[in-house]
This record gives C-alpha cells, sequence and structure tokens, in this order.
C-alpha cells in the first residue's frame, strides 16, 4: 500500500491484523494515535484516545471488527488523551472478561475514573501477554514520560507500540513517515518531554536489541524499517530536558534553538584551538535566533593590558559605548558593578549590548562581551531570557581566553617546553594525559563522534643507532615527526610516546578519516629520500589504529592502539592495521 494513497478517514492496516484506527484533529500538532489488533474475541485496543477523538475511532472499529471482540485495552500512562475515553467504553463494554493493562503506577491514576472495567497490571502477568498466534511483550520504559512508563512490542510482525517514545509534533495529517528530516519533529518533541539523555538511552538500548519493523507511536507519524536505525542513532546523541535551562519560558522551540546552540559551543570550546572561530561559529549559530551582526570583548589582563577582537577604538575614548566608568570597575567585585548599574548587563544604543563578564571563582568583573546588532531591539522578557541563557557559556569561553592569555603572557616558554618534545616538536605525554582527558569525557557525552588512536612504530630503529650512532638516530626521529605533522589536521593531538613510538588522536565523525592518515604517513615515509648515509637500511613505519569506546580510560585505548601496531610488526612491517 502506498503511504502517498493514505486517508484519515478510514482505518489503515498497518501490518498483518494491525490497524491504525485514530482521527485526525485539524489545527493540532500533538496528534494522539490508536491502534486495534484484530484477534477474534481476544482483539485489542491500544491507547484508546480522549473523548474528542473516540466516536471517530469506534467507527473505524467497527469498519473491522465489531466492538464487542475487544477484550484487552492497553494504556501505557495515564494521560488523558489516551483514556478520557474510557468514560465512554466503560457503558459499552458488557462482556464480563474484558480487562484494562497497564503498569500499578498507571493503575494507581485509572481506578480514580471509578470504572466498572477491572485494572490488571502487566509486571503480574510477567510482562507478556499471549494472543495465540501474537504474543505481546511489554517492555518497561521508566521515566519516559513517566515513572511506570512501558511499550508493547510484537515479535511476530516486528511491531513496536512505542507509547510517548519516538512521537513528534506534525502539522497536518501524514500517517507515515516518509523522510529522514522528520527527525526535527521527533528531535523538538523529546528534547521538551523526556527528562534526560541517561534515561532515554536506557530504554532505546533495549530497542536495538528487538527486530523492529515498524514503530507506532502515540503520537506524529509512523516510522516504516528504514528509518529506525537512523532515527534511533539520531536520538542516543539527543539532548533532553530543556525545561531544566529556564525558570518560566514555556517556548521549546527557542528552547530547542538555545540548547542547540549552547551545545554547539562547547563542542567548539573543547575542539576549537582558535578562540576567534569559536566566536564565529557562535556568531553565525545566534544569528538564527537573534539579530546580531558581531560579537565583540573587552578585556584586561593581569598585567593591565587590553584585549580585544574587532574593537578600534581604545581606553580613554568610547568603545562600542563603553565609557572610562565603565573599563575602570573592570577587577572589582560584581555586587559592586551591580550597585552601580542595577542589572545584568548595559544597553548603550538601541543595537549595543554589552553583557559584563565576571570571574566564575570570586565572581571578579574582568571585561565585558559587546553585541553589535543588526537591527533595533526593543528590550522585553525575550531579550532577557535569551540573554541569561547565552551569558553562562559566554563568561566560560572568555574566562577561559583570558586564563590562557595570561598563561601565555606569564610561561609561554616554560609551558612550550613542558608540552613540546624537545627534538621532535610533538607533544609530550604529560600534555597528552591532560588533553585528553577532556576529549575522553566530550566523547562519553557524545559517543556518535568517533575518536581514534593511531600508534606509528619505526621499524628497525635499533640498527639505525647501533650502526650510525644516535645522532643519525636523532635525525631519523625528527624526519618522521616532520611527516607526522604534515600529514594531520591543525585539530588533531600529535604525541611522541616515547623512543622511536609516536601517536596522534583523531576526533571525527567518519571512521575513514584515521587510516586515510596513517596510511598516507606511511607511505611517504617509504618514499622519503633521506640525506643522511643508511647504505641498506630502509626507514619505514608500523602503524596500529583503536577506536575509543564510550567510558574506556586512556591506558587500554592506548594498549588496543598497541596491540593492532604489533600487527603490523609481526605481518612484515610497513603497514597499518585497525584493532579488531
Amino acid at each position: 500500500m502506498e503511504h502517498t494513497d493514505l486517508q484519515q478517514e478510514r482505518a489503515v492496516e498497518i501490518a498483518r491484523d494491525i490497524w491504525w484506527v485514530g482521527c485526525y484533529l485539524t489545527e493540532d500538532s500533538f496528534q494522539c494515535h490508536v491502534y486495534l489488533i484484530k484477534n477474534g474475541n481476544n482483539s485489542v485496543l491500544i491507547d484508546p484516545g480522549s473523548k474528542l477523538t473516540f466516536n471517530e475511532t469506534l467507527k473505524k472499529i467497527e469498519s473491522i471488527i465489531p466492538f464487542e471482540k475487544i477484550r484487552y485495552f492497553i494504556c501505557h500512562h495515564q494521560d488523558p488523551d489516551i483514556t478520557g475515553a474510557f468514560t465512554i467504553i466503560d457503558s459499552m463494554v458488557s462482556r464480563d472478561d474484558a480487562v484494562i493493562l497497564s503498569h500499578w503506577r498507571t493503575n494507581a491514576l485509572l481506578k480514580h475514573y471509578g470504572l466498572r472495567i477491572p485494572l490488571k497490571c502487566v509486571e503480574e502477568m510477567n510482562w507478556n501477554l499471549d494472543l495465540g498466534e501474537k504474543k505481546l511483550e511489554f517492555v518497561f520504559t521508566p521515566y519516559l514520560h513517566f515513572a511506570g512508563a512501558f511499550v508493547t512490542f510484537i515479535e511476530s510482525e516486528g511491531v513496536l507500540f512505542s507509547s510517548d517514545i519516538f512521537g513528534g509534533f506534525t502539522e497536518g495529517f501524514n500517517l507515515f513517515v516518509e523522510e529522514i528530516s522528520y527527525f526535527e519533529s521527533i528531535k523538538l518533541f523529546h528534547e521538551h518531554y523526556m527528562p534526560s539523555r541517561e534515561i532515554l538511552r536506557h530504554s532505546l538500548n533495549k530497542f536495538k536489541k528487538l527486530d523492529l519493523k515498524l514503530i507506532a507511536p502515540q503520537h506524529g507519524s509512523i516510522i516504516p524499517t528504514q528509518f529506525i536505525e537512523d532515527i534511533i542513532s539520531q536520538l542516543e546523541g539527543l539532548e533532553c530536558g530543556i525545561f531544566l535551562e529556564t525558570k518560566d519560558s514555556t517556548d521549546i522551540f527557542r528552547l530547542s534553538k538555545i540548547n542547540r546552540i549552547i551545545t554547539a559551543f562547547f563542542k567548539n570550546i573543547l575542539l576549537k584551538l582558535n578562540f576567534e572561530d569559536i566566536i564565529k561559529c557562535l556568531e553565525k549559530d545566534i544569528a538564527e535566533i537573534f539579530p546580531v551582526e558581531s560579537i565583540d570583548f573587552f578585556l584586561k589582563d593581569n598585567t593591565g593590558n587590553l584585549l580585544t577582537n574587532g574593537i578600534r577604538t581604545y581606553y580613554g575614548k568610547k568603545l562600542h559605548g563603553l565609557k572610562n566608568k565603565d573599563i575602570e570597575f573592570i577587577g572589582r567585585k560584581k555586587r559592586d558593578w551591580e550597585i552601580v548599574y542595577g542589572g545584568w548587563w548595559l544597553i548603550h544604543s538601541d543595537r549595543t549590548i554589552v553583557i559584563p563578564l565576571f570571574t566564575s571563582e570570586y565572581g571578579i568583573l574582568y571585561g565585558y562581551s559587546i553585541f553589535t546588532l543588526k537591527e533595533k531591539v526593543n528590550v522585553g522578557k525575550d531579550l532577557s531570557d535569551m540573554m541569561k541563557d547565552i551569558a553562562i557559556p559566554l563568561g566560560i569561553a572568555f574566562e577561559r581566553e583570558l586564563i590562557l592569555r595570561r598563561a601565555e603572557n606569564e610561561s609561554s616558554r616554560y609551558y612550550e617546553q613542558a608540552i613540546k618534545d624537545n627534538l621532535t616538536g610533538l607533544h609530550t605525554r604529560h600534555f597528552m594525559e591532560e588533553a585528553m582527558q577532556s576529549v575522553l569525557k566530550s566523547h562519553d557525552r557524545n559517543p556518535e563522534t568517533n575518536v581514534a588512536a593511531i600508534i606509528f612504530d619505526i621499524d628497525h630503529f635499533k640498527r639505525v643507532n647501533d650502526n650510525y650512532g644516535h645522532h643519525t638516530g636523532d635525525s631519523v626521529l625528527k624526519i618522521v615527526a616532520g611527516v607526522i605533522l604534515h600529514n594531520i589536521r591543525t585539530e588533531d593531538v600529535d604525541v611522541r610516546l616515547g623512543g622511536e613510538e609516536f601517536a596522534v588522536f583523531i576526533v571525527d565523525r567518519d571512521k575513514g578519516v584515521a587510516r586515510k592518515i596513517a596510511e598516507r604517513v606511511c607511505k611517504e615515509i617509504e618514499d622519503y629520500k633521506f640525506s643522511i648515509p643508511l647504505d641498506n637500511i630502509s626507514i619505514t613505519i608500523s602503524g596500529g589504529i583503536a577506536y575509543r569506546q564510550k567510558d574506556e580510560d586512556l591506558s587500554s585505548f592506548l594498549d588496543r592502539a598497541d596491540q593492532a601496531m604489533y600487527e603490523s610488526k609481526d605481518s612484515g612491517r610497513n603497514r597499518i592495521t585497525v584493532y579488531s
């Protein structure tokens, strides 16, 4: 059956003897679906719906089977949009064996309807219902969206009645998902409705063990086989619980965008070393919800020097609305600043907003962020909420930049000695251990991005030292290090592990990037024309690649890459092996 031919006015068979019998409400982005499992006198109605839609649902049911053949009524939770119809159903059911099936936490609330139909707990049924040919498995999905939430799976047909999970907001009626871009509707729904990514992943891991062919949610559109794997994968990396980010806003569209911007901003802080690039990305993202033309900063370092970007006026003159008095407040406590200005930010014109930046530990003013706008704005609650949302990550980024600049001013030479190997110019193990901690933590939060470790080892290097001395050996080490640096990207982390062993860490969505870089380095070393006398000794390298697993520590991660490198050695050298 072609999805485009489906009409909301009639029942739709979505799988063998499984029917959609819902009702489309115009101008309702929160459509609630009802499903019927046709099974003779033991037929099942899943999430019957509300009083507003049940008359239409009843017509569709009776176009398939007489209503009295329904014995089981499954309720995945107690919300009135799926249980309100029970006040009507209760007066229609005449059979003595009819029963409502749900979790005990739901039944504790459904009893307040005062229904004649008995309530039964799915956990007391060993989480399954045998219908003969069809067997229903009830899967516990706690806290999605409430404590006793569960879903229903029919193994014979591969259909998951997923309750609120996989639900989405829709404009108009579209029973089946037709494009993967529909995930944006699912994303918006889950970001505000589900409590956290960890809780969502807990249930998604259960679903990944099922042989899913169709997902039938309560809201949005039904998900066919070809989209299931991709949608689950995207949901695993989704930040949820965005209402935690606000005290009073209910605009989930704005909150969703803010959440995406802040998440991207923190990722950029981690992955992008260039501060200017971080600010440019932030300008681009914020422009989607706020008419920002540019973001500048004005900081004072510990020597009293002014640090600016893109600002062409200096101390003693107006600086994008800043005056001498504003500048003199740098270094003073937040409380003193608020007494004078009485708020979180200064607005010197309709097109300039200045946000004070305070240290997180002591609340000392260390500078300002200046927002230049493309057009005039009215200062209202929406603007206030937005600036408060953005101010925290901005402060973190600028404080980080100030700390880095101070470190450069005070001890750049010592810092370089601490993190760079004197001979090769690659980073030291000490730097690796410090820098990789933040990368590993980020990977644990966002495992959809791959983190690869490549370990290189120069083949037969002992022969070089034994035959030509350590001076020649050092020259070979420097050349190999130079080839590695030439072939990796600015965001990759290079390390000299010790002796003739090197490492490179690569963060990328594409797993193939690490292997391409490793093979390029290997080939370039093999072809390199060494000017130093080495007679018959050929310089080659062997390499091993490992991809980090979630929650894996650095030692285990490197050990697996090392094992892969030794596989290259054992199988003939001058090659790259991926850990299996």
